[in-house]
């Protein structure tokens, strides 16, 4: 059930009406997610923000959808699950590594290792250690994708946050008749 509603730019306030216009203009439309968040002109702003940095990560595409599978398994959100298993299939992903990826792993043990950090970072991100950072280094990965991994959980804890606060939902599947 929706809890807060989606704006239009000429209902958002100060800085939100801006982003959003700039959005509708350039894309035709902000989508649901973004239209609610117009609420919190900080919260928009910063969403914006991080999203755009987020595509500049040295991450591969296929395994930042893999991460962002397997954390938003955690969280629940149905709107992201459903965006990232798209984003997955289009970015070549098997219907097999997807569900690996729900599931907090890969059939590669260096992209396991990374997933499975990711997923401590967002549900026991005290229990990480100096042997895991040595374990994804000795798996090759880089300090900076290692420190982006918690810039990509925090991406999908907010976009998944947000979207169960305010009962942002999957259309449902319409019968075939």
């Amino acid at each position: 059930m929706r809890r807060l509603t989606a704006l239009q730019p000429e209902q958002a306030q100060g800085k939100s009406r801006e982003l959003l216009t700039d959005i509708v203009e350039r894309r035709g439309s902000a989508g649901e997610m973004v239209a609610t968040m117009a609420h919190s002109p900080a919260l928009l702003e910063g969403y914006l923000n991080l999203s755009r940095s987020m595509k500049r990560i040295k991450i591969p595409r296929p395994l930042s959808e893999k991460i962002s599978l397997a954390v938003q398994e955690w969280i629940g959100c149905g709107m992201c699950k459903e965006a990232h298993e798209h984003a997955a299939l289009t970015a070549g992903l098997s219907e097999n590594d997807i569900a690996l990826a729900r599931q907090g792993t890969s059939t590669d043990a260096r992209e396991a290792a990374l997933i499975g950090v990711a997923v401590r970072v967002l549900a026991e991100p005290s229990s990480l250690t100096d042997e895991d950072v040595a374990e994804l280094r000795e798996h090759g990965w880089s300090d900076r994708v290692i420190a982006e991994v918690v810039g990509l959980v925090s991406l999908n804890l907010m976009t998944g946050a947000f979207n169960l606060l305010a009962g942002i939902e999957p259309k449902a599947a319409t019968p075939a008749t």
